[in-house]
């Protein structure tokens, strides 16, 4: 598998396999600047309307969105799903899992708390080995869902002669100098605390691992996972059929999104059809209008966006 997946250069430009023909009404794969994306919360309804997309699933890296208070919240005439993208250590590989309509339990919101903190120590450790070895500073304060696309993009608009894939390829990749580890959840455990919080479990782009065969095995044989993401823009040819056959015969819904970090959405997706079979599986979409006026329960101002 490339880089971590919240942390990789680039996902790729898009690939046929990924747009099906009729129009896309839900991108169930979307982060926000609460990770590694540049979409706040409030500009999502936009983007999905400017993309014709009716539901979106914000599923930001080790960390539920701390402006959605339910697990689907209907926000401008657009479905919100909250959702969660966790990375695992299956000990053959990392892989990530999407918890879709998720609820906070004490265990999970703990393992989140936990993870948060790793990242940032780890960040706090990348940014010193960066600065130290380009005499530079980055101006980037560590924090709770902080990434290395964050720290690529400071070192790319800073007096460093890197742009952003640059940083990625010469200082802070996975073989880079500057490189930390961080700390990833156990897959067994990811799993339990998964299936406790979330309508809907499924397996990211099965495509984008190293070890396709058993991260395969990982979602037709573990009974807390019941999707697996069909339509993803890999950016290159992959064998679909094979993921359709999978979920047939493992009983699997397929499910899908562009993975945005940038702000297009719609790229990838399910249409109607679809989509209807996960439908089933979501909560009611709760208006906004629902909670009271003012900040969301437990959500730090600069983090309702």
């Amino acid at each position: 598998m490339p880089a971590d997946s919240d942390d990789s250069a680039a996902s790729g430009d898009p690939v046929d396999s990924a747009r099906p023909a009729d129009p896309i009404v839900a991108d169930l794969h979307a982060h926000t600047t609460v990770s590694d994306g540049t979409l706040t919360l409030s500009e999502v309804p936009a983007a999905a309307r400017e993309a014709g997309v009716d539901w979106v699933a914000v599923t930001d890296h080790d960390r539920i969105h701390p402006g959605l208070d339910a697990p689907v919240v209907e926000r401008d005439g657009v479905r919100v799903v909250r959702g969660i993208e966790l990375r695992v250590d299956a000990g053959f590989e990392r892989l990530d899992l999407l918890g879709y309509g998720v609820e906070h339990t004490d265990a999970l919101d703990a393992e989140v708390d936990r993870l948060q903190r790793d990242r940032r120590e780890r960040g706090a450790a990348i940014l010193d080995r960066v600065e130290e070895r380009l005499g530079v500073d980055l101006d980037v304060e560590p924090r709770a869902g902080l990434g290395r696309p964050h720290i690529a993009r400071a070192i790319d608009e800073s007096d460093a002669p890197y742009d952003y894939a640059g940083a990625f390829d010469e200082l802070i990749g996975n073989d880079g100098p500057c490189y930390v580890a961080r700390d990833v959840t156990p897959l067994d455990e990811g799993l339990d605390l998964l299936d406790d919080a979330c309508a809907l479990l499924g397996l990211a782009h099965p495509f984008r691992y190293d070890r396709v065969d058993e991260a395969l095995g990982v979602a037709a044989e573990a009974p807390a996972i019941d999707a697996i993401e069909r339509f993803y823009p890999y950016g290159r040819a992959v064998d679909d059929a094979r993921i359709d056959r999978l979920a047939a015969e493992s009983d699997l819904l397929r499910t899908g999104g562009t993975d945005a970090h940038e702000r297009t959405l719609g790229v990838a997706g399910l249409t109607e059809s679809a989509f209807a079979p996960v439908r089933e599986r979501l909560p009611e979409p709760v208006s906004v209008e629902a909670f009271a006026v003012g900040a969301s329960p437990g959500a730090e101002p600069d983090e309702q966006d």
